[in-house]
């Protein structure tokens, strides 16, 4: 059978997970640079922002000539079967043409052959696609080295690599007993086409008919339905009081980990909620649950022809018509902020559901599949929302993008800061991998320094963020999880990285039920929609969904909270919000105003008011009376 990678490729390692690759096993003859090191090497690793970063984009020779070479060391005997190549992410350097030889000593090397020749293989034609090259007999030995023979004529001698092989069968292997990650899920690791996702979706569907319901939001670019599942004790109905949660995935076609993790949580529920399990029960009775595994399933079919090994790092990534669905939403942080400093709010606009442009409206503004993402995130109250992404092993929460003109990274909170970070926390902290502080970063960033997570603006800024957008536009809280180096992973990593994800992403969902919720209710007993819940201290506010519920998340503590509606009179109290899951109660039951009421009394008879003619000015009014008469004396 193929077999797989070895685990060069931006995998992250632990001490207690050197099953994979880790820096100890790459040696080189030279390098130019610590920062250009054997550690480098990696297939799809990427450099930092300047040429002097300690970490770079490849491994790079000390020198170019045909002496030089770069060594795995698989600490047990594996079946070598290909190699794959890249150039140097940063710079144009590549390796052209190359021999691999092995060895089981590390003193004695064989070169692969071809008959009585050795083997050149041809490299790369450019820095950044991988190209793959399958060795015509298997080479059975511990070490393997890749000796560049010819490179770029305008640069020098820098590669990335990723090695395929099988390691033997060695029940004794110290490292592979001690490492060994399995998974007692019965789960479908695979990856799967856009008719396998449909086909799986309608299994579980199947497997779960009164917990779940299957729905698209709309279509993409080349009309490829956009396929949610629903998981809720009562799917296809809104209930009061009941928050709505969502996880969204591939918005970045390439970024293939989160599509996969979604369809195995709609399958892991399901079976959870067959087989009695309270905590899944709990979750399932209390909440409506959206998953809408592939956002860009055009961009994914591109990745997927090739293969998860030689997508490369952007093949796939943007729509059909080349944009960036994750940015490609209306900028309003920049309305908010002008507003702000034009001391517009809350007399001229509101610090909440900032108004979507005219500009952004018209058909050539957007892509189709942000079009049907605002729409959903429209018509459904949404509370709290996660978009799967990969690359990279952190959570980012907002504002993604920087507050001053010109500046790349920026400490930019919302007012909402302390919830987030809490938010990004429950998910990085409940990671295996997010916040160990003994793991090889992915590229150039050491999150596990900042807990897992970061301010998106502080990384890097970026304008028009789903994450902003649905802030600013909505109730919803929106963040981004970034749940792996590697975008597209092997498929035999599947089952390990489930396990990397799998009670975040539970945990995730369960905060949804952190903070205070209600109803705000007229005399009568209706529900108000459009209602604004205020938190005192807390510059930003929400609204309440039709029926008048309305969920807050807050850490604990003790709110005021204040609730205004159109033609009521403002209701305030305060709510405590505790520390053990579950949001407190806190309703609202609201009187009309007497001007209110004077209106519904005469647009209930059809009636006009009556418009007095305006009185004069006192001043006009004393000029206009005449003065005092006085009584005419005759005289004789």
């Amino acid at each position: 059978s193929e077999c797989p990678p070895i685990g060069l490729e931006t995998r992250v390692l632990t001490n207690q997970n050197t099953l994979k690759i880790d820096d100890f096993q790459l040696h080189a003859s030279t390098m130019r640079r610590y920062g250009l090191g054997a550690h480098r090497g990696r297939l799809n690793i990427q450099a930092g922002l300047y040429d002097d970063d300690l970490y770079d984009g490849a491994w790079c020779a000390g020198r170019n000539d045909p002496l030089q070479w770069l060594e795995v060391d698989a600490r047990r005997l594996t079946k070598f079967t290909g190699v794959i190549t890249q150039g140097r992410s940063s710079l144009c350097d590549w390796v052209t043409s190359y021999k691999v030889l092995v060895s089981n000593d590390s003193h004695t090397w064989v070169t692969l052959k071809n008959g009585s020749q050795d083997l050149i293989f041809i490299g790369n034609k450019e820095k950044e696609i991988p190209v793959l090259n399958m060795f015509p007999v298997a080479a059975v030995a511990r070490y393997i080295r890749v000796n560049p023979r010819s490179w770029f004529n305008r640069g020098s001698i820098c590669m990335r690599v990723e090695i395929l092989g099988c390691p033997m069968p060695d029940s004794q292997n110290y490292y592979h007993r001690r490492n060994e990650i399995t998974t007692t899920d019965n789960l479908d690791f695979k990856h799967h086409s856009y008719k396998e996702m449909r086909h799986l979706m309608k299994v579980v569907n199947e497997m779960c008919p009164n917990i779940t319901r299957i729905y698209n939001i709309g279509k993409s670019h080349s009309g490829q339905k956009l396929y949610a599942i629903e998981i809720s004790d009562n799917p296809g109905e809104h209930e009061p009081g009941e928050p709505e949660f969502r996880y969204t995935a591939g918005s970045h076609g390439n970024e293939v980990l989160g599509r996969e993790l979604l369809l195995l949580l709609m399958q892991f529920m399901c079976q959870e909620y067959l087989s009695g399990s309270p905590r899944i029960r709990h979750l399932v009775h209390e909440t409506r649950i959206h998953l809408l595994p592939s956002v860009n399933p055009d961009g994914y079919d591109k990745a997927l022809e090739v293969g998860s090994e030689l997508s490369g790092w952007s093949l796939g990534r943007w729509s059909q018509d080349g944009v960036d669905i994750h940015h490609n939403f209306p900028d309003l942080n920049s309305i908010l902020w002008e507003a702000e400093t034009k001391k517009w709010i809350p007399r001229k606009m509101l610090n909440h559901h900032v108004p979507i442009p005219e500009w952004y409206q018209s058909k050539n503004s957007t892509v189709t599949e942000t079009r049907a993402l605002v729409s959903w995130m429209e018509k459904i109250p949404f509370v709290l929302g996660g978009n799967l992404q990969g690359g990279e092993l952190v959570v980012t929460f907002p504002y993604d993008r920087t507050r001053s003109q010109g500046v790349s990274r920026e400490q930019t909170p919302t007012p909402d800061d302390h919830v987030f970070r809490w938010l990004a926390f429950s998910y990085a902290s409940t990671h295996r991998l997010m916040t160990d502080a003994r793991r090889r970063v992915c590229h150039t960033e050491d999150f596990a320094k900042e807990d897992g997570t970061i301010n998106g603006a502080s990384w890097h800024t970026a304008a028009g963020s789903m994450n902003d957008f649905s802030y600013l536009h909505t109730n919803c809280f929106e963040l981004s999880m970034y749940v792996g180096c590697d975008k597209f992973p092997h498929e035999s990593e599947l089952a390990e990285e489930w396990e990397n994800n799998r009670e975040s992403l539970l945990v995730f969902m369960e905060q949804v039920h952190r903070g205070i919720k209600g109803i705000v209710w007229d005399m009568q007993g209706r529900g108000i929609a459009n209602a604004t819940i205020q938190v005192e201290g807390i510059g930003h506010d929400i609204r309440t969904a039709a029926d008048g519920d309305y969920w807050r998340l807050l850490n604990p503590g003790e709110y005021s909270i204040t609730v205004r509606a159109e033609g009521y009179s403002a209701s305030s109290k305060v709510c405590e919000v505790g520390y053990d899951i579950g949001a407190t109660r806190c309703d609202f039951t609201v009187s009309r105003t007497n001007l209110s009421r004077i209106k519904e009394i005469m647009e209930r008879y059809n009636k006009q008011p009556i418009r007095q003619p305006l009185r004069p000015p006192v001043r006009q009014l004393q000029a206009r009376r005449p003065g005092p008469r006085h009584r005419r004396v005759r005289t004789s």
